[in-house]
């Protein structure tokens, strides 16, 4: 019963993960912030030469302002980032409640939990009033649940 309690960090982190795809996007905006809090008119130069096509949108300063570009980058980094810690959070539930200790598997599982909880928040934000699902995400979702199993085997390897 005790290693239950492993179960409640990756529960938890999926409900903020919920609670957030559940905000439409106007309340997750934050070019205001940016605009009026944050000088980062600097970066107009950065970024003028980025342009490319994402979920049928363009994204470059041209078409969305350097608030929205940065916004952009923000907002995929934080795909990748969340799915990242849900990951890890999976593989240490798993592997303090499995019998079976094999980093491989484990990581197997985690992945596929991590995925499949991607997919669903996705269908999910396809409920959410003023936000589209997009299997782009998912794969960004899924490059961070890699990078924690890199993190996860090159930790497993240094400790041997």
């Amino acid at each position: 019963m005790k290693k239950l309690i492993y179960w409640v960090f990756p529960i938890l982190w999926m409900g903020v993960i919920y609670y957030s795809s559940d905000q439409p996007y106007e309340k997750q905006d934050i070019k205001p912030l940016l605009s009026q809090y944050i000088d980062i008119s600097f970066l107009d130069v950065i970024l003028q030469p980025i342009a490319f096509s994402y979920h049928q949108s363009i994204v470059s300063v041209e078409q969305l302002g350097v608030e929205g570009v940065v916004e952009f980058f923000i907002r995929k980094g934080a795909h990748v980032g969340v799915f990242c810690m849900l990951c890890g959070l999976f593989y240490l539930a798993y592997r303090k409640t499995w019998q079976n200790k094999n980093v491989t598997l484990l990581t197997f599982f985690a992945f596929f939990t991590t995925l499949l909880y991607a997919v669903f928040d996705e269908w999910h934000q396809g409920l959410t009033p003023n936000r589209t699902p997009y299997t782009g995400d998912v794969v960004l979702d899924g490059i961070g649940a890699l990078i924690a199993l890199f993190v996860i085997l090159l930790v497993n390897k240094l400790r041997k």
